[in-house]
């Protein structure tokens, strides 16, 4: 047997709240204007907020609302419990995207002239990197199923918080999961942790006592596991009053394997909240994840993990990789070429064929952006199977 563990948070962790802060406020620009460039960054600490980065943009959005909206939905209602939506302190550093990066994104080196008249040719990648997609038959969402149960959990948490299952709790939280693998699958629950936030003087037995009935039963019930021997590690550290920003900083981009694999598949490095679709770190992440998807339920492999790179200002990938861990069904080789014919995974296509501006992006921004089951996310559809499966020759 072998053991692999994952983590996720609650919407209310302070990492967790500044994606949201930056995905609220990117998708604000884009709903007053579709050309909206952004990258934009939250911090923070404290009952202090300072939202930072490069906006473009014909729209006209109260920045300071959308984000005292959106801690005020979280829970965050009174600096004792976090910090005060409605009196923090409010620290505001946006200037516009840099011409040069804008001069490459806006006519791709393809189209440039003497160049290519295709017009998907025409948008150039918003960065140089590399960036991830993965998929396995591990759990009926093709997601890991440490990182699913963590996330399944944490959503549990705030759904038990906001129905008021269990009165005393507060935004702030985490999960972790082991599982126990044998030959590759799946089958044992090893432990489950959860750390919550909670209301002064409330007994540690209580907490344990609901976190069981309200949280960790009704996830568990979903699945088909071994929890004879399970450990749970409930408030392992003892109380857990101080929490949000005013116990820990918060920062955007700081929960990536939380938002995409829970350690699983490798990571490109860049983030994914505030950023919009020109930048591939964010939707090439997106495209990649429905390939390997696709990749997977049409039977190429059990598991798959694909890479891209860009160049910036180009609007082809410079490279496609593909790995399956030997539960290839086909040569790697092929399933390269297959996708290769199947996908177009320059910016402009993944746009429009991901509906990228049409898609909240809000949504994403806690309890992962992959392998939503209450969520319908263009990126997961399974819509390219059958052709996979030809262009593959099965």
């Amino acid at each position: 047997m072998r053991y692999f563990s994952s983590e996720s948070v609650t919407e209310g962790h302070p990492d967790k709240m500044c994606d949201q802060i930056s995905d609220a406020l990117l998708d604000a620009f884009l709903a007053g204007d579709r050309n909206s460039r952004c990258a934009i960054e939250s911090l923070s600490a404290g009952n202090m907020i300072h939202v930072a980065g490069e906006v473009t943009s014909s729209a006209t959005v109260d920045v300071e609302k959308v984000v005292r909206d959106l801690v005020r939905s979280i829970g965050y209602t009174d600096v004792s419990i976090g910090i005060d939506a409605d009196g923090f302190d409010w620290h505001l550093s946006l200037g516009q995207q840099s011409a040069d990066i804008a001069h490459g994104v806006d006519k791709a080196l393809e189209a440039r002239p003497g160049g290519s008249v295709d017009p998907y040719d025409t948008l150039g990648a918003g960065d140089q990197g590399i960036m991830f997609g993965f998929a396995t038959t591990e759990t009926d969402s093709y997601m890991p199923m440490p990182l699913g149960l963590a996330h399944r959990l944490a959503q549990q948490l705030s759904i038990a918080r906001k129905s008021g299952a269990v009165p005393y709790l507060r935004p702030d939280g985490k999960t972790q999961v082991t599982i126990g693998f044998d030959d590759g699958k799946p089958v044992e629950l090893a432990t489950v942790v959860i750390s919550t936030q909670h209301d002064p003087g409330t007994d540690h037995e209580q907490i344990e006592a609901d976190q069981k009935e309200h949280v960790i039963n009704p996830v568990l019930e979903l699945v088909d596991l071994d929890t004879s021997s399970t450990r749970y590690l409930i408030n392992p550290s003892g109380p857990f009053v101080t929490g949000g920003p005013d116990g820990d900083a918060g920062l955007t981009g700081r929960k990536i394997i939380v938002d995409t694999y829970g350690g699983a598949s490798r990571h490109g490095g860049g983030a994914f909240s505030g950023k919009d679709p020109t930048k591939v770190d964010r939707s090439a992440a997106y495209a990649l994840r429905w390939v390997a998807k696709n990749v997977v339920a049409a039977g190429l492999a059990d598991k798959a993990e694909i890479q891209v790179s860009y160049a910036i200002g180009t609007a082809h990938p410079v490279s496609i990789f593909v790995e399956t861990f030997g539960t290839e069904k086909v040569l790697p080789d092929t399933i390269e070429q297959a996708i290769a014919t199947v996908f177009d995974l320059r910016p402009k296509a993944i746009i429009e064929q991901l509906e990228l501006l049409d898609t909240p992006f809000l949504p994403t921004a806690a309890y992962g952006h992959f392998g939503r089951l209450d969520k319908d996310f263009p990126w997961e559809r399974l819509n390219r199977v059958e052709e996979l499966r030809q262009a593959s020759g099965l």
